[in-house]
């Protein structure tokens, strides 16, 4: 049966995406890489001296993690987040996709996927052999589930357990959920985990970024990581913070990374720690600054009768919905744009949407943030100038995805 499932699989739509792409531009086709999403920005200098530091270390270290890599995360997450972890409660991965795929793995009960939903988690759902149960939004509630709408599932069959992952800010949405308390709620009277994926919490446009933990940490997972926040996706490593109440979970990740990735690579462990120890203030704040002024001159300019779109609250993703006479569905609406104007999005029907919805993921980190980063302060206005000299290609992208859509 799994051998079938595993048969039946395709490539990760994101990394597929990546791929094409590439091979594309070496034919000489100029590209929008609007469909990848990963940070434009580089690893901070001090993370990435750590690592030249530890390169002779190359010890098998504990199956959950460096211990005093993660004390650091339990305090960083408690200073920024208002939690209360101990080191005990963190389990380090090579990436939280891998301790995802475990989850699903050892989890018994029922996976609910709002739609949109990042690609792999149902892949993943399946490969686990648990029951999907899609959740339809609406960008009314900013793509997120309501109360009524998870507990219209649960109803049905009270005795199982169920495993909710909630992605806020947003991949494809750039959204951010904004009523944790009553799905918490929920949580709380019925057996309900929830799978927090806070990877791009760091990036969010608003001051008080707000966690479903907030709520009701005795039912949250808080997977998070490296990747979006300081630029290294490349270095694979990522967490898990499980509170006490959900132990059984812990212990059972813990016997199956022995099995699997035995331990993440030490070099990155150790200077791991500096991402968490030092302070990167002033780095997030540039990053968040150049988002939000990019995200809010693409939906600015995009958003019209022909297209409609959220404003960005976080990370570095938009999701257009398009209106259309043409395409049967959202696959062949990209293929389209990609052949006409170079321009590469994500269909909407790899999140979860019906095919027949004309929504794509548009990721707009088409820029060189290292540059962009050396030459703006993170008060700095940004302007459509501005993005003219250190975006040029997001400027140019956008104009060509508007006439696009004007014509469809």
């Amino acid at each position: 049966m799994i051998k079938n499932i595993v048969k039946n699989l395709k490539p990760s739509a994101t990394l597929r995406m990546n791929e094409e792409t590439k091979k594309l531009e070496t034919q000489g086709t100029k590209i929008f890489k609007f469909g990848f999403g990963q940070s434009p920005f580089q690893i901070p200098k001090d993370i990435v001296d750590e690592l030249k530091n530890n390169a002779y270390q190359n010890k098998y270290l504990p199956m959950q993690g460096l211990p005093e890599l993660r004390s650091s995360i339990s305090r960083y997450i408690n200073n920024k987040k208002k939690y209360n972890y101990v080191s005990e409660n963190v389990i380090i991965g090579p990436g939280t996709k891998e301790l995802m795929f475990l989850l699903h793995l050892l989890f018994d009960g029922d996976v609910i996927l709002p739609v949109p939903s990042w690609v792999s988690y149902e892949p993943q759902a399946l490969l686990g052999r648990n029951k999907i149960h899609w959740l339809e939004t609406t960008s009314l509630n900013n793509w997120f589930p309501t109360a009524e709408s998870l507990e219209k599932i649960i109803s049905k069959n009270k005795n199982k357990n169920y495993l909710l992952f909630l992605n806020s800010p947003n991949n494809p949405s750039g959204q951010i959920c904004n009523n944790l308390e009553e799905i918490s709620v929920v949580a709380k009277k019925n057996n309900l985990i929830i799978l927090s994926d806070e990877i791009y919490s760091e990036l969010s446009f608003k001051k008080d970024f707000k966690s479903i933990a907030n709520y009701c940490p005795e039912k949250t997972i808080i997977s998070n990581g490296m990747s979006k926040w300081c630029g290294a996706g490349g270095w694979r490593l990522g967490f898990f913070i499980i509170p006490e109440s959900l132990n059984e979970i812990k212990n059972s990740l813990k016997t199956l990374a022995s099995e699997t990735f035995s331990s993440v690579n030490a070099p990155a462990q150790y200077a791991a720690i500096a991402a968490y120890e030092n302070n990167h203030d002033e780095y997030i704040d540039n990053s968040k600054n150049i988002l939000k002024a990019v995200g809010e001159y693409v939906y600015e300019n995009l958003k019209s009768n022909k297209v409609s779109i959220n404003k960005p609250e976080g990370g570095f993703y938009l999701m257009p919905e398009f209106s259309n006479e043409k395409f049967s569905d959202s696959n062949e609406m990209c293929s389209n744009l990609l052949k006409e104007t170079g321009i590469a999005l994500l269909p909407g029907s790899v999140f979860g949407f019906s095919k027949k919805k004309m929504t794509a993921r548009l990721s707009f980190t088409d820029f060189n943030g290292q540059e962009f980063m050396k030459n703006i302060s993170q008060s700095q206005k940004i302007d459509q100038n501005v993005l003219l000299k250190y975006a040029p290609k997001i400027i140019e992208g956008v104009e060509k995805l508007k006439n696009w859509s004007e014509s469809i």
